[in-house]
């Protein structure tokens, strides 16, 4: 289900919108992103994407964001054969941080650092 979500985001600066494009497009499940700079809105089009995961995150690194709507895109019939034929969308998680086990000659004592 593709939706289309509108988040009104105070931007003032070129260096703002910059950044706010960034954390929308870098958003899992994302396929589009557009600014309209007259009204401070920010339209992200994409696939299961969590709405107020990307609001919250917009207010944490931009400034102040509201939720305005988030409605279901429509779609041809030549969109959804496309969809069909690229596939899933995947979101690849954060590397694991490095770990290593220590063990003395008795076994039972172990420490994992």
């Amino acid at each position: 289900m593709k939706q289309k979500i509108v988040i009104k985001v105070h931007m003032h600066c070129e260096k703002c919108r910059t950044k706010a494009k960034k954390i929308a497009a870098t958003a899992c499940g994302v396929t589009s992103v557009a600014l309209e700079a007259a009204k401070d809105q920010i339209v992200v089009i994409g696939e299961e994407v969590d709405s107020v995961k990307l609001a919250k995150s917009l207010r944490k690194k931009v400034g102040h964001a509201v939720l305005m709507s988030v409605q279901e895109e429509k779609e041809k019939e030549k969109e959804k054969d496309k969809d069909e034929k690229k596939g899933a969308l995947y979101c690849y998680p954060q590397p694991a941080l490095p770990y290593a086990v220590v063990c003395e000659s008795n076994p039972d004592n172990c420490t994992v650092l």
